[in-house]
C-alpha cells in the first residue's frame, strides 16, 4: 500500500472544476457551489460552501487477485481527455457497520459485484476511492471518478449498475455531484 493521502474536496467560487449537477440521491442534501477544488491536504474553508475531507486507504474489500487486475486495469487520474469528473459522497447505515467484515464484503462482491462491474468500466473511467468515516466526516466514503465526454454514457451506465445492487440498500446518504474541467481561458475541456 502506498502511504495514505488526505485529499480535500472544496465546493465554493474557486477551483479547476465546474459543478454542473448537484443531485441528493438520498438523505440530507448540500449546499450547491459553482465549483470544485481538489487539494492534497487539509484544504481551505475560505470561501468555500463546503469542503470533504478524506484519506486514501488500503482496500478493505478487495482480495489479492481482485487487487492485481484492478492495478493492471486502471488509468490514472488527471489524463487531458478525461475532462469530465463525478463526485460521489456516500455514507453507510448503522446496519451496514454492525456486520462483520466478511458479512460486508458478500453483499460487496459476492451478491453485488462491486469490483467486477467496475472492472468492466476501466480504462475509460478512472477512480481513486477515499475514506472518511474515520475522520468525523458526514460521509464514510468519497468516490471520485474521471472519465472523457465521449465515455459519460458509459459511466451513467456504472453508476445504474452500483445503484440496483444490494449494496446500495445500505445507503442512507448520497449526492452525486458532476464536474467539468476548464482550461485556464474559462472554456470547457473537450
Amino acid at each position: 500500500m502506498s502511504t495514505p493521502l488526505v485529499v480535500s474536496f472544496s465546493g465554493g467560487s474557486r477551483g479547476t472544476w465546474r459543478i454542473t449537477r448537484m443531485e441528493t440521491v438520498c438523505g440530507e442534501g448540500m449546499p450547491f457551489a459553482p465549483r470544485l477544488r481538489v487539494e492534497e491536504g487539509e484544504g481551505h474553508l475560505d470561501g468555500t460552501a463546503w469542503v470533504l475531507r478524506g484519506v486514501t486507504s488500503n482496500l478493505r474489500y478487495t482480495t489479492g487477485a481482485e487487487r492485481v487486475r484492478l492495478t493492471a486495469a486502471s488509468p490514472p487520474l488527471g489524463r487531458t481527455a478525461a475532462s469530465r469528473a463525478a463526485l460521489i459522497p456516500i455514507r453507510k447505515s448503522a446496519k451496514w457497520w454492525e456486520m462483520a467484515q466478511d458479512q460486508r464484503r458478500e453483499i460487496f462482491e459476492e451478491q453485488s459485484r462491486h469490483i467486477a462491474v467496475g472492472l468492466e468500466y476501466v480504462p475509460a473511467v478512472a477512480r481513486r476511492l477515499h475514506h472518511c468515516r474515520d475522520l468525523g466526516e458526514p460521509f464514510d466514503f468519497l468516490t471520485w471518478f474521471e472519465y472523457a465526454p465521449e465515455d459519460a454514457p458509459h459511466f451513467e451506465h456504472m453508476v445504474q449498475r452500483m445503484r440496483a445492487t444490494e449494496e446500495w440498500r445500505y445507503v442512507e446518504r448520497e449526492i452525486d455531484v458532476r464536474l467539468e474541467r476548464e482550461a485556464p481561458n474559462g472554456v470547457a475541456v473537450q
